[in-house]
């Protein structure tokens, strides 16, 4: 597991690195560039020449004095100076002046670079606005260069709080972090322009990071842990799942759900669903066990509620949406469970839906300081998101993880929020930004694939926010199982689903 930090929150670390605990500013900036130079050395060797792009700022200290320690390796090296050289911050102002005393080549005016490796030591992780003028052009040279290039920190041009490209951005092959992760090295768009992020200690406390209130994790593939199965269990002690899918039409997503939440380990599934579903249900899940309404009735019949309450009674875990539509008898579902249910629920697709066009149902979940009747994990993707909280989707992505925040703020509810990033939050928990996974799972049924998985993980025992983002992290992981076996245009759902046997 790692911590993601802000740019305010890193430079924070840093300050209190020296403020409270002593360590120099410039004992952090040299073990930084030590650590950078070491990088590559073993990446590129050193018969190569290096050039060394550096901005006023802290950041383009770095990078002289990364500039200073090739060169003590016999490393060609040069430092294109892109910054103003009279608003040089202190550190950067006094490498430069080591740099000058060991007669390091600098350059000041530039039109074309013509190097084996370029260091990206121009803006850093304080950046907060688009780039523009002269730097908007070096950043441009450095892309069309050909070379090889290594940022120091974060591209320039990525946000480092959001991952939002602020006009223009560097292309790197590595970005060589110091002390954390920042929420640009693993957001998109930004990501895209990291390449091989590496994560350098150099002396920060750890504790720093855990002071800081608005920091994320991600995982790393030895976080995953399913639940422990225990040798005398049976069927009904690994958990039931009563799943609630599947219109005319639509049967698909309820297989795939039930399907999954087995592969993950519950015991057993009950399924409701449009009597259109049964006999291909009955055919391709046969283990699980199926009640039917019928669809043209927009009213509950007293069999109907019967279902719906002996299903709810039965489980360990209710789950809802995976293709039932937005009709009448849909929403006349999704009312009745909603003031019936006392289990832990599972919110996809339509209930989601259902919930943006009956916005009066969300009174179940306010967050209003009594404890709601059951815990419950919704998992909109952007889309859905966007027409649950009435905002547009582009302005949600450019800050995704303060709008899931808000809403579980407001909403007592464990938030999966599905994107290229998905984000797991709920109110007291750090949130978890999910790194796994690949482009081949964009594709039709992966949201029911994933509903079924943390249903099933919730059925076994699990607390909501764990089962939100173990399922999260364990389908991801899957994914890229099935990558691994085929490639990303190959991948369906039901390859998702056979890769959980390698988790």
């Amino acid at each position: 597991m790692e911590y993601i930090l802000s740019s305010a929150e890193m430079k924070d670390c840093d300050e209190k690195a020296t403020s409270q605990y002593g360590i120099p500013a410039m004992i952090l900036m040299e073990r930084a560039a030590l650590e950078t130079a070491k990088l590559i050395m073993e990446e590129y060797g050193t018969d190569i020449f290096v050039g060394i792009v550096a901005g006023s700022g802290n950041n383009g200290g770095d990078g002289i004095a990364i500039a200073r320690i090739l060169k003590e390796y016999g490393v060609a090296v040069e430092i294109l100076m892109a910054g103003n050289c009279d608003h040089l911050t202190e550190l950067t102002r006094m490498q430069m002046e080591i740099a000058t005393k060991l007669e390091i080549p600098v350059r000041y005016l530039f039109d074309n670079f013509c190097y084996d490796v370029i260091v990206d030591a121009l803006l850093g992780v304080g950046l907060s606005r688009n780039v523009e003028g002269n730097y908007k052009k070096v950043i441009d040279l450095i892309n069309e260069s050909g070379a090889k290039v290594v940022a120091v920190d974060i591209p320039s041009g990525v946000d480092a709080s959001t991952g939002a490209i602020l006009d223009s951005a560097v292309k790197a092959d590595i970005t060589v972090t110091y002390g954390f992760k920042k929420f640009g090295h693993v957001m998109y768009p930004g990501t895209s322009h990291c390449g091989t992020v590496l994560c350098v200690t150099i002396g920060i406390p750890h504790e720093l990071a855990l002071q800081q209130r608005n920091k994320a994790i991600v995982f790393d593939e030895y976080d995953l842990q399913l639940p422990y199965r225990t040798p005398s269990g049976n069927k009904g002690s690994f958990g039931k799942v009563f799943l609630i899918a599947g219109s005319k039409n639509m049967g698909g997503a309820c297989q795939l759900a039930a399907t999954s939440a087995f592969r993950i380990g519950a015991g057993m599934v009950k399924i409701f669903t449009s009597v259109y579903n049964k006999d291909s249900l009955l055919r391709k899940v046969p283990e699980a066990m199926i009640s039917c309404y019928e669809e043209g009735d927009s009213r509950l019949t007293t069999e109907d509620k019967d279902a719906i309450e002996r299903g709810m009674e039965w489980a360990d875990v209710v789950a809802i949406g995976p293709g039932i539509s937005i009709s009448e008898k849909a929403t006349a579902i999704l009312t009745y469970l909603l003031r019936i249910n006392t289990k832990p629920l599972v919110m996809d697709a339509d209930a989601l839906n259902i919930l943006a066009e009956q916005p009066q149902l969300m009174k179940f979940f306010e967050a209003n300081g009594t404890d709601p009747k059951f815990e419950t994990i919704m998992t909109p993707h952007l889309g859905e998101f966007a027409r649950m909280i009435k905002h547009p989707i582009a302005e949600i992505k450019n800050n995704l993880i303060a709008y899931a925040r808000s809403f579980t703020h407001k909403y007592q509810v464990t938030l999966v929020c599905k994107d290229a990033r998905t984000i797991v939050t709920k109110g007291g928990c750090v949130p978890y930004i999910n790194t796994s996974g690949n482009s081949g799972m964009a594709t039709a049924g992966a949201g029911d694939v994933l509903t079924g998985m943390i249903a099933g993980l919730l059925a076994q025992g699990m607390e909501a926010h764990e089962a939100a983002v173990m399922g999260t992290f364990a389908h991801g992981r899957a994914g890229d199982i099935a990558k691994s076996n085929t490639s990303a245009y190959y991948i369906m759902s039901q390859d998702i689903i056979q890769a959980i046997r390698y988790l």
